[in-house]
């Protein structure tokens, strides 16, 4: 900088972090692709506490949206990201967010973002149809699309997301994962729920007042589209 003062990055911050004693898992929420560099990709590769897991929002597959968005990237951009990720971490976990219906989305725009959704195969997506924002440029423009339309695209969108990531779900079948628990599960109260270091939820027997808070090993039995269910692995 002009002051001559270092400017720290998100990787800086990874780095430092991890060497604090006691920290044994580190997780960033989400990252815009503009900012999303190899070097921050190679820390959460050569740092065991930083979990595989990356949310980089694409919005849409369409370069004219993504244009029209002002997203400041394109999507052969955003595809080299997740390829350098898979590079480095084959198994990396991607979720994104994703929005239909923005003001002037073509029925083949629309289509461009199946196609990345397809191609990628992303382990979680939340998905949105475009509403009008007030004091938002997009909001005043005269091409808003019918809300049937924006409907329609919406669940062939999450359609195609439950089947990816459904296909994503299986490689963890037999495999034992480390699972930080989180909480009881709400729907079985001889269960307790937690996450996996790709962020999948993940439900085992157990007595939550001993576990909370606590990295379990589980051996995964049963594979959903975002979720999992496993035995514990005692030690």
């Amino acid at each position: 900088t002009e002051s001559g003062r270092h400017q720290h990055t998100l990787t800086d911050l990874l780095y430092y972090v991890s060497n604090i004693p006691g920290i044994e898992r580190l997780r960033f929420a989400t990252s815009h692709p503009r900012y999303f560099t190899e070097r921050l990709i190679r820390a959460c590769h050569e740092l065991p506490e930083v979990c595989e897991h990356f949310h980089i929002p694409f919005q849409s597959g369409d370069n004219d949206i993504l244009k029209a968005m002002a997203r400041g990237y394109t999507h052969q951009k955003y595809r080299r990201i997740i390829n350098t990720i898979r590079d480095y971490m084959p198994d990396a976990s991607i979720s994104a967010d994703a929005i239909v219906g923005f003001p002037g989305e073509t029925e083949a725009q629309f289509e461009n973002t199946l196609k990345l959704v397809d191609d990628i195969g992303f382990d979680q997506l939340n998905t949105a149809a475009y509403s009008p924002r007030p004091g938002t440029p997009a909001a005043l423009w005269e091409n808003q699309l019918p809300e049937e339309v924006k409907c329609d695209r919406l669940q062939r969108l999450n359609h195609l997301v439950a089947v990816k990531a459904a296909e994503r779900s299986q490689r963890y079948l037999g495999r034992i994962e480390e699972v930080l628990v989180e909480d009881q599960n709400p729907k079985d109260n001889t269960q307790v729920m937690g996450r996996t270091k790709g962020n999948r939820l993940t439900f085992f027997s157990g007595d939550i007042n001993h576990l909370k808070g606590e990295l379990v090993l589980v051996k995964i039995t049963e594979a959903r589209a975002f979720s999992l269910t496993g035995q514990r692995v005692e030690e």
